[in-house]
Protein backbone atom coordinates (compact mmCIF):
# COMPACT_ATOMS: atom_id res chain seq x y z
CA UNK A 1 0.00 0.00 0.00
CA UNK A 2 1.26 3.49 -0.88
CA UNK A 3 0.46 6.78 0.54
CA UNK A 4 -2.73 8.95 -0.21
CA UNK A 5 -1.66 12.89 -0.91
CA UNK A 6 -3.80 15.00 1.35
CA UNK A 7 -2.58 18.21 -1.30
CA UNK A 8 -0.17 21.27 -1.16
CA UNK A 9 -0.50 23.71 1.66
CA UNK A 10 1.69 27.17 1.75
CA UNK A 11 2.27 27.38 5.94
CA UNK A 12 5.10 29.75 5.13
CA UNK A 13 7.76 30.64 1.70
CA UNK A 14 8.19 26.66 1.11
CA UNK A 15 5.08 23.91 -0.87
CA UNK A 16 4.36 21.39 1.63
CA UNK A 17 3.19 17.98 0.47
CA UNK A 18 1.08 16.11 3.23
CA UNK A 19 0.78 12.42 2.81
CA UNK A 20 -1.58 10.01 4.78
CA UNK A 21 -1.50 6.16 5.08
CA UNK A 22 -3.74 4.94 8.02
CA UNK A 23 -3.30 6.74 10.86
CA UNK A 24 0.36 7.87 9.94
CA UNK A 25 1.38 11.50 8.48
CA UNK A 26 3.62 12.45 6.68
CA UNK A 27 4.71 16.76 5.21
CA UNK A 28 7.57 16.77 2.19
CA UNK A 29 8.44 19.97 2.75
CA UNK A 30 9.67 20.75 -1.48
CA UNK A 31 12.65 22.45 -2.55
CA UNK A 32 13.47 24.64 -6.15
CA UNK A 33 16.26 22.42 -8.13
CA UNK A 34 14.89 18.95 -6.17
CA UNK A 35 13.98 15.94 -8.63
CA UNK A 36 10.04 14.65 -7.54
CA UNK A 37 8.41 11.54 -8.50
CA UNK A 38 5.48 9.58 -7.91
CA UNK A 39 3.80 6.08 -9.90
CA UNK A 40 -0.05 6.22 -9.45
CA UNK A 41 -1.83 3.14 -8.44
CA UNK A 42 -5.26 1.49 -8.45
CA UNK A 43 -8.45 4.04 -8.67
CA UNK A 44 -8.81 7.25 -7.37
CA UNK A 45 -10.96 7.46 -4.36
CA UNK A 46 -12.97 10.41 -2.18
CA UNK A 47 -10.85 12.14 0.15
CA UNK A 48 -13.71 12.57 2.47
CA UNK A 49 -14.97 15.29 4.41
CA UNK A 50 -13.90 17.97 7.39
CA UNK A 51 -11.09 15.45 7.81
CA UNK A 52 -12.88 12.28 7.85
CA UNK A 53 -12.95 9.19 5.31
CA UNK A 54 -15.47 8.65 3.05
CA UNK A 55 -17.86 6.21 4.50
CA UNK A 56 -17.90 4.39 1.01
CA UNK A 57 -15.05 5.17 -0.21
CA UNK A 58 -15.89 6.21 -3.46
CA UNK A 59 -14.23 6.18 -6.51
CA UNK A 60 -14.07 9.83 -8.02
CA UNK A 61 -13.26 11.08 -11.56
CA UNK A 62 -9.15 11.29 -12.51
CA UNK A 63 -9.86 14.91 -13.69
CA UNK A 64 -11.77 16.20 -10.75
CA UNK A 65 -9.62 18.47 -8.52
CA UNK A 66 -12.11 18.41 -5.42
CA UNK A 67 -11.25 14.57 -5.38
CA UNK A 68 -14.67 14.06 -3.67
CA UNK A 69 -17.82 12.18 -4.14
CA UNK A 70 -20.80 14.08 -4.34
CA UNK A 71 -21.75 13.39 -0.43
CA UNK A 72 -18.94 14.13 0.71
CA UNK A 73 -18.68 17.37 -1.04
CA UNK A 74 -22.05 18.84 0.38
CA UNK A 75 -21.30 18.22 3.96
CA UNK A 76 -17.53 19.75 3.17
CA UNK A 77 -19.33 22.94 1.30
CA UNK A 78 -21.60 23.10 3.99
CA UNK A 79 -19.18 23.89 6.67
CA UNK A 80 -17.18 26.04 4.71
CA UNK A 81 -16.97 30.15 4.95
CA UNK A 82 -17.68 30.24 1.17
CA UNK A 83 -21.61 29.02 2.19
CA UNK A 84 -22.51 31.80 4.15
CA UNK A 85 -23.41 29.23 6.99
CA UNK A 86 -21.54 30.35 9.85
CA UNK A 87 -22.51 34.18 10.22
CA UNK A 88 -21.37 34.03 13.84
CA UNK A 89 -17.60 33.58 13.49
CA UNK A 90 -16.25 35.40 15.94
CA UNK A 91 -13.06 35.25 14.09
CA UNK A 92 -11.28 38.13 12.17
CA UNK A 93 -11.19 38.48 8.70
CA UNK A 94 -9.42 40.58 6.09
CA UNK A 95 -10.11 41.71 2.95
CA UNK A 96 -7.43 41.39 -0.13
CA UNK A 97 -6.04 42.35 -3.00
CA UNK A 98 -4.57 39.90 -5.81
CA UNK A 99 -2.79 40.43 -8.89
CA UNK A 100 -2.41 37.62 -11.04
CA UNK A 101 -1.11 38.74 -14.45
CA UNK A 102 -2.09 41.48 -16.31
CA UNK A 103 -5.84 42.58 -16.60
CA UNK A 104 -6.17 39.66 -13.64
CA UNK A 105 -7.15 41.36 -10.30
CA UNK A 106 -9.45 39.96 -7.77
CA UNK A 107 -10.96 40.36 -4.41
CA UNK A 108 -10.83 37.71 -1.34
CA UNK A 109 -11.54 37.06 1.95
CA UNK A 110 -9.18 34.91 4.54
CA UNK A 111 -9.14 34.05 7.75
CA UNK A 112 -6.43 36.46 9.69
CA UNK A 113 -4.98 33.86 11.78
CA UNK A 114 -4.03 32.22 8.26
CA UNK A 115 -1.91 34.99 7.51
CA UNK A 116 -0.80 34.99 3.81
CA UNK A 117 -1.27 31.21 3.24
CA UNK A 118 -4.82 31.59 0.87
CA UNK A 119 -2.75 34.20 -1.38
CA UNK A 120 -0.07 31.81 -1.95
CA UNK A 121 -2.56 28.52 -2.26
CA UNK A 122 -4.28 30.86 -5.33
CA UNK A 123 -0.59 31.73 -6.71
CA UNK A 124 -1.30 35.27 -6.46
CA UNK A 125 2.14 37.11 -7.70
CA UNK A 126 1.49 39.91 -5.87
CA UNK A 127 -1.54 40.95 -3.14
CA UNK A 128 -2.43 43.87 -0.78
CA UNK A 129 -4.22 43.73 2.20
CA UNK A 130 -7.44 45.85 1.91
CA UNK A 131 -9.23 45.56 5.57
CA UNK A 132 -9.63 43.66 8.53
CA UNK A 133 -12.90 43.01 10.64
CA UNK A 134 -16.09 40.40 11.44
CA UNK A 135 -16.69 37.76 8.63
CA UNK A 136 -19.81 39.95 7.45
CA UNK A 137 -18.30 42.96 7.07
CA UNK A 138 -15.24 41.50 5.31
CA UNK A 139 -17.98 39.32 2.96
CA UNK A 140 -20.08 42.95 2.52
CA UNK A 141 -17.00 44.57 1.74
CA UNK A 142 -15.83 42.03 -1.29
CA UNK A 143 -19.58 42.00 -2.29
CA UNK A 144 -19.43 46.04 -2.40
CA UNK A 145 -16.08 45.59 -4.61
CA UNK A 146 -17.71 43.35 -7.15
CA UNK A 147 -20.52 45.57 -7.74
CA UNK A 148 -19.08 48.69 -7.30
CA UNK A 149 -16.27 48.50 -9.64
CA UNK A 150 -16.44 44.66 -11.55
CA UNK A 151 -13.81 43.22 -9.14
CA UNK A 152 -14.67 39.23 -9.94
CA UNK A 153 -13.68 37.26 -6.90
CA UNK A 154 -12.35 34.41 -8.84
CA UNK A 155 -10.38 34.04 -11.39
CA UNK A 156 -10.26 31.14 -14.54
CA UNK A 157 -7.51 29.19 -13.50
CA UNK A 158 -6.01 28.52 -16.79
CA UNK A 159 -5.50 31.85 -17.09
CA UNK A 160 -3.37 31.93 -14.35
CA UNK A 161 -1.12 29.40 -15.40
CA UNK A 162 -0.97 30.97 -18.95
CA UNK A 163 0.62 34.36 -17.70
CA UNK A 164 3.32 32.98 -15.49
CA UNK A 165 6.06 33.28 -17.98
CA UNK A 166 5.97 36.37 -19.47
CA UNK A 167 5.50 38.59 -16.24
CA UNK A 168 6.37 42.28 -16.43
CA UNK A 169 8.53 44.09 -14.08
CA UNK A 170 7.92 44.21 -10.14
CA UNK A 171 6.66 48.16 -10.88
CA UNK A 172 4.56 47.20 -13.22
CA UNK A 173 2.76 44.37 -10.76
CA UNK A 174 2.14 46.50 -8.14
CA UNK A 175 0.87 49.35 -10.07
CA UNK A 176 -2.43 47.59 -11.15
CA UNK A 177 -2.69 46.47 -7.10
CA UNK A 178 -2.49 49.92 -5.95
CA UNK A 179 -4.66 51.24 -8.93
CA UNK A 180 -7.45 48.96 -7.51
CA UNK A 181 -6.98 49.54 -3.58
CA UNK A 182 -7.60 53.15 -4.88
CA UNK A 183 -10.82 52.99 -6.19
CA UNK A 184 -11.85 50.44 -3.14
CA UNK A 185 -10.68 53.16 -0.61
CA UNK A 186 -12.72 55.55 -2.44
CA UNK A 187 -15.80 53.39 -1.28
CA UNK A 188 -15.65 54.18 2.05
CA UNK A 189 -18.64 56.31 3.30
CA UNK A 190 -20.57 55.18 0.61
CA UNK A 191 -21.20 51.29 1.22
CA UNK A 192 -17.97 50.50 3.07
CA UNK A 193 -18.55 48.86 6.71
CA UNK A 194 -17.78 50.96 9.14
CA UNK A 195 -17.18 47.69 11.05
CA UNK A 196 -14.14 46.78 8.71
CA UNK A 197 -10.55 48.49 9.68
CA UNK A 198 -9.06 49.64 6.45
CA UNK A 199 -5.62 48.37 6.29
CA UNK A 200 -2.47 50.73 4.38
CA UNK A 201 -1.64 49.63 1.01
CA UNK A 202 1.49 47.25 0.62
CA UNK A 203 2.25 45.34 -2.30
CA UNK A 204 3.22 41.97 -1.37
CA UNK A 205 5.47 40.59 -3.96
CA UNK A 206 5.42 36.54 -4.61
CA UNK A 207 7.63 36.08 -7.61
CA UNK A 208 10.38 34.95 -5.42
CA UNK A 209 8.35 32.52 -3.19
CA UNK A 210 7.18 31.09 -6.28
CA UNK A 211 10.69 30.66 -8.00
CA UNK A 212 9.22 32.51 -10.93
CA UNK A 213 11.88 34.65 -11.46
CA UNK A 214 14.13 33.51 -14.82
CA UNK A 215 11.59 30.24 -14.33
CA UNK A 216 11.37 28.03 -17.97
CA UNK A 217 7.84 28.27 -19.24
CA UNK A 218 5.71 25.72 -19.30
CA UNK A 219 4.51 24.23 -21.92
CA UNK A 220 2.12 21.27 -21.18
CA UNK A 221 -0.09 20.57 -17.88
CA UNK A 222 -0.84 17.13 -16.19
CA UNK A 223 -4.78 16.58 -17.25
CA UNK A 224 -5.13 13.82 -15.12
CA UNK A 225 -3.52 10.23 -13.48
CA UNK A 226 -4.20 7.18 -14.55
CA UNK A 227 -3.39 3.82 -12.69
CA UNK A 228 0.42 3.19 -13.58
CA UNK A 229 0.71 6.63 -14.76
CA UNK A 230 4.19 8.18 -13.85
CA UNK A 231 5.08 11.97 -13.38
CA UNK A 232 8.93 12.63 -11.78
CA UNK A 233 11.00 15.73 -12.79
CA UNK A 234 12.90 18.51 -11.21
CA UNK A 235 10.74 21.20 -9.27
CA UNK A 236 11.71 24.61 -11.24
CA UNK A 237 8.90 26.29 -9.43
CA UNK A 238 5.24 26.42 -7.73
CA UNK A 239 2.42 28.51 -7.19
CA UNK A 240 -0.56 27.80 -6.03
CA UNK A 241 -1.38 23.84 -6.48
CA UNK A 242 0.88 23.80 -9.14
CA UNK A 243 4.21 22.35 -9.31
CA UNK A 244 6.37 23.33 -12.38
CA UNK A 245 8.65 19.85 -13.21
CA UNK A 246 11.21 20.31 -15.73
CA UNK A 247 11.45 17.37 -17.82
CA UNK A 248 13.85 15.47 -20.35
CA UNK A 249 13.83 12.98 -22.73
CA UNK A 250 10.99 10.78 -21.94
CA UNK A 251 9.13 12.00 -25.03
CA UNK A 252 8.41 15.05 -23.82
CA UNK A 253 10.82 17.60 -22.92
CA UNK A 254 10.13 21.36 -21.09
CA UNK A 255 8.41 22.41 -18.10
CA UNK A 256 4.80 20.18 -17.28
CA UNK A 257 2.75 21.59 -15.15
CA UNK A 258 1.62 18.89 -12.50
CA UNK A 259 -1.76 20.51 -10.18
CA UNK A 260 -1.31 19.09 -6.86
CA UNK A 261 -5.05 18.43 -6.80
CA UNK A 262 -5.46 16.23 -9.07
CA UNK A 263 -2.68 13.57 -7.24
CA UNK A 264 -5.21 13.26 -3.94
CA UNK A 265 -7.34 10.61 -3.30
CA UNK A 266 -4.67 8.17 -5.37
CA UNK A 267 -2.46 5.60 -3.86
CA UNK A 268 1.10 6.65 -4.97
CA UNK A 269 4.39 5.24 -4.33
CA UNK A 270 8.12 5.93 -5.74
CA UNK A 271 8.56 6.42 -9.42
CA UNK A 272 11.15 4.22 -9.18
CA UNK A 273 9.12 1.24 -7.38
CA UNK A 274 8.26 -1.47 -9.19
CA UNK A 275 4.09 -2.53 -9.39
CA UNK A 276 3.30 -5.28 -6.35
CA UNK A 277 6.36 -3.74 -4.08
CA UNK A 278 6.70 -2.23 -1.05
CA UNK A 279 7.76 1.28 0.38
CA UNK A 280 8.31 3.52 2.69
CA UNK A 281 7.31 6.95 3.81
CA UNK A 282 7.32 9.80 1.47
CA UNK A 283 11.06 11.65 0.97
CA UNK A 284 14.43 10.54 0.36
CA UNK A 285 17.47 11.13 1.67
CA UNK A 286 18.28 14.84 1.49
CA UNK A 287 14.25 15.70 1.57
CA UNK A 288 12.83 17.16 4.56
CA UNK A 289 10.02 14.99 6.08
CA UNK A 290 8.17 15.59 9.19
CA UNK A 291 5.69 13.23 11.25
CA UNK A 292 2.74 14.23 12.49
CA UNK A 293 4.39 14.01 15.71
CA UNK A 294 6.48 16.59 14.90
CA UNK A 295 9.74 14.40 14.45
CA UNK A 296 12.23 14.69 11.16
CA UNK A 297 13.16 12.24 9.09
CA UNK A 298 14.42 10.92 5.95
CA UNK A 299 12.96 7.75 4.54
CA UNK A 300 13.41 6.67 1.14
CA UNK A 301 9.59 5.80 -0.97
CA UNK A 302 6.65 7.74 -2.12
CA UNK A 303 7.89 10.81 -2.67
CA UNK A 304 11.13 10.60 -4.94
CA UNK A 305 12.45 14.24 -3.18
CA UNK A 306 16.06 14.71 -3.49
CA UNK A 307 18.30 18.15 -2.24
CA UNK A 308 18.55 20.59 -5.32
CA UNK A 309 20.91 19.24 -7.96
CA UNK A 310 23.32 21.09 -10.25
CA UNK A 311 21.19 22.34 -12.66
CA UNK A 312 23.39 21.37 -15.75
CA UNK A 313 22.98 17.78 -14.66
CA UNK A 314 20.41 15.94 -16.48
CA UNK A 315 17.11 15.20 -15.13
CA UNK A 316 16.12 11.89 -14.50
CA UNK A 317 12.40 12.38 -15.51
CA UNK A 318 9.57 10.37 -16.79
CA UNK A 319 6.01 11.41 -17.93
CA UNK A 320 3.17 8.83 -18.48
CA UNK A 321 -0.07 10.14 -18.05
CA UNK A 322 -2.60 12.42 -20.05
CA UNK A 323 -1.31 15.78 -20.96
CA UNK A 324 -2.44 19.44 -21.84
CA UNK A 325 -1.18 22.35 -23.55
CA UNK A 326 -1.73 25.09 -20.95
CA UNK A 327 -4.50 27.40 -21.31
CA UNK A 328 -6.45 24.62 -20.77
CA UNK A 329 -8.34 23.80 -16.92
CA UNK A 330 -11.09 25.10 -14.58
CA UNK A 331 -11.82 27.58 -11.96
CA UNK A 332 -10.03 28.27 -8.41
CA UNK A 333 -12.38 30.16 -5.91
CA UNK A 334 -10.95 32.64 -3.76
CA UNK A 335 -13.22 32.98 -0.09
CA UNK A 336 -11.37 31.31 2.48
Amino acid sequence: MGWLCTGLRWPGESPELGWRRGDARRVSVLAYGAELGFRAVGERHCVGARGNVCPVGAVVPARSTGARCAECARLDRAHSVAADTIADDPRTYRVYLAWFGPGMVKVGITGEERGAARLREQGAVVFSWLGRGPLMAARRTEELLRAALGVPDRIPYARKRAVRAGLPGAAERAAEVAELYGRAVALEGGGWPESLERLPFEAVDQVGVFGLEGAPEAVRAVSALVDGGVVAGRLVAAAGPDLHLATAGAGVGGVVVLDTRLITGWDLVAASAAPGASTASPGAPGASTTSAAGSTTSPAGTLTSAAPADPERPVRSEVRVPLIDIGGGGVQGGLF
